[in-house]
């Protein structure tokens, strides 16, 4: 071997000694899982552990002790920077979607069976009548660095934008450490930068509709520098005591499951928070609601897997490329 051969064979030896290494963190939260996978010479893992942990105490209304769970208990009207950002992402997703997301559809969630108080049947119209107004994100206001609700009795569920938000809090937190390579995988969310440990683009498989645990490919995308969610009711269902299905997006709008022919619905954008409140204003819309929806946002994309008679049919936005 001469002597520039061994130069560059000891040079390509110490680049591969020296590259961080690709490592993941896992777990569960929330009834569910994660999975941080990210090129760092540090572990990580107890970092991510922390910004889930904190996520929780703000925004979980599973948690007692959270501070949604205080205000939504009405001990407590102060918030935090994350409920803030919260609301005011929701406020303006709700602009958006025409009133088809919105957190403060929690009591109306609780009556179908889906939030943190459940019940077993099929509500009353008049129940639901009752329920519904209290729904309406555009009656509150954050006003030194208080919550004022638009009615006492409003509460906010934030389980359709929180698993996103988590997803962007986590990337947040590997940026300030230095990590560019990522991907963030919470109950199905995504946020990603950079390139897997091949030097590819990062690849997500996106899950046909198919009731059941199992996950069955519909397509896989490439993705980098952005985030990607998706959202359906062929998992999150139940049944009531007479065997009839209730499906868990519940429309502010009416107070009763969405029903439409959207079965499922992916949505790129550049923050996970806003894919996650995009998909799922999608499944309570029309499909040609949907895909204007989105079109009307420049950064967003979608693709909606459709029911049309007998056949299911993909839609999308043009710059969502399968």
């Amino acid at each position: 071997m001469n002597r520039i051969s061994l130069i560059i064979a000891c040079a390509i030896a110490l680049c591969s000694c020296t590259a961080p290494t690709y490592r993941t963190a896992s777990g569960e939260i929330w009834t569910t899982t994660y999975s941080v996978t990210y090129q760092s010479p540090t572990d990580l893992a107890d970092s991510v552990a922390t910004v889930l942990e904190q996520v929780d105490i703000s925004l979980s209304p599973f948690n007692p002790q959270s501070r949604l769970a205080a205000i939504n208990a009405g001990t407590s009207a102060a918030t935090d920077t994350l409920l803030r950002h919260m609301i005011r992402l929701s406020a303006h997703v709700n602009t958006l979607s025409y009133g088809r997301f919105d957190p403060t559809v929690a009591p109306l969630v609780n009556l179908w069976g889906f939030g943190y108080r459940n019940a077993r049947d099929i509500p009353t119209a008049s129940a639901v009548d009752s329920a519904r107004r209290l729904v309406g994100i555009q009656r509150c206001r954050i006003q030194a660095d208080t919550l004022v609700k638009g009615h006492p009795d409003m509460e906010f569920n934030f389980s359709a934008i929180a698993k996103g938000y988590a997803c962007d809090l986590v990337a947040q937190m590997l940026r300030r450490n230095g990590v560019s390579n990522y991907l963030v995988e919470i109950g199905g969310e995504i946020a990603a930068s950079g390139l897997n440990s091949r030097g590819e683009q990062w690849h997500v498989q996106i899950d046909a509709p198919v009731p059941g645990p199992a996950h069955e490919r519909l397509t896989v995308v490439t993705l980098t520098d952005g985030a990607l969610a998706t959202s359906g009711n062929y998992r999150n269902f139940r049944q009531d005591t007479t065997g009839l299905s209730v499906w868990h997006t519940i429309d502010p709008l009416t107070g009763y499951p969405a029903r439409t022919s959207v079965l499922s619905a992916t949505v790129r954008a550049p923050e996970c928070a806003l894919a996650d409140a995009l998909a799922t204003a999608c499944m309570a819309l029309p499909a040609d609601s949907a895909i204007a929806m989105i079109q009307a946002i420049p950064s967003a994309a979608c693709l909606l897997v459709v029911a049309q008679s007998d056949t299911i049919t993909l839609l999308t936005t043009p710059n969502f490329a399968l």
